[in-house]
């Protein structure tokens, strides 16, 4: 792999390319590395009605899919959002996991996970009664984004 950094005083905003013959796993990670690194400046809007709210990604528990639209769960509260459930996972940090079809939690606020072989497996989040459920298909994705999570610490 090649790094080249350049210094240029006419840009307005940092900006980074990664150029590569073909997807593969290095660079998918060196993406999401990129994409986590940043993400503490990302804003996202979320409303209540006609209210608009700035909250934290480390605030968020899961988005959902529901039939109004996109909804994103703090231990407490739930807002919409205008973007698509697909558009949220290229744009949130690489914690962000999609665990199911139509939920997309966020892996550092998991208590619990509650493995059922058969069906979906239950996630639990501290301080709320609010969950969610991990389908079979996506059960080792979320496995291993913690696993990862684990050893990077």
């Amino acid at each position: 792999m090649i790094i080249r950094l350049e210094v240029d005083e006419n840009l307005t905003e940092t900006e980074v390319v990664i150029r590569t013959k073909e997807m593969n796993e290095e660079v998918f990670h060196l993406q999401q590395m990129l994409a986590g690194a940043n993400a503490g400046k990302k804003q996202f809007v979320f409303y209540k009605g006609e209210t608009e709210y700035y909250i934290s990604l480390e605030d968020i528990l899961f988005l959902e899919t529901t039939g109004s639209g996109v909804c994103a769960h703090t231990t407490e509260e739930v807002y919409q959002t205008k973007y698509k459930l697909y558009e949220l996972e290229e744009l949130l940090p690489s914690y962000f996991v999609r665990v199911s079809k139509s939920t997309i939690l966020n892996s550092r606020r998991i208590f619990s996970i509650t493995r059922n072989l058969t069906a979906a497996s239950e996630v639990s989040f501290s301080g709320t009664y609010k969950k969610v459920y991990v389908s079979r298909n996506y059960y080792k994705v979320l496995m291993n984004k913690l696993e990862e999570e684990r050893t990077q610490r």
